[in-house]
């Protein structure tokens, strides 16, 4: 069992190491960018997104609308810049749309 440590800690410094020591970013990281991509794109896109997916560096939206994937291709760096810029820190690097 690990030693109990009397410093006083805040609860954000305390979670933080925590993450950090269980390894747990990457599994943060993916349920942090579907949360940016709701809050970012709105229920315009949201109501035809299908399934948001985080493998290494790059994004997977699945759409159901082909005329939104084509206009969303439009901007693809833009994208990834606000999604990016949403998270604080660079997590997408890729972004594909299907």
């Amino acid at each position: 069992m690990p030693k109990r440590n009397n410093e006083h800690i805040s609860i954000k410094d305390a979670l933080k190491e925590f993450v950090e020591t269980n390894k747990l970013d990457k599994g943060l990281d993916k349920v942090n960018v579907v949360d940016a991509w709701v809050k970012l794109m709105g229920n315009g896109v949201n109501n035809y997104t299908t399934g948001i997916r985080l493998e290494r560096e790059t994004l997977y939206i699945q759409l159901s609308s082909s005329v939104l994937r084509e206009e969303l291709s439009y901007g693809k760096q833009k994208i990834i810049i606000m999604l990016n810029e949403e998270l604080g820190k660079e997590i997408i690097k890729k972004l594909i749309l299907r």
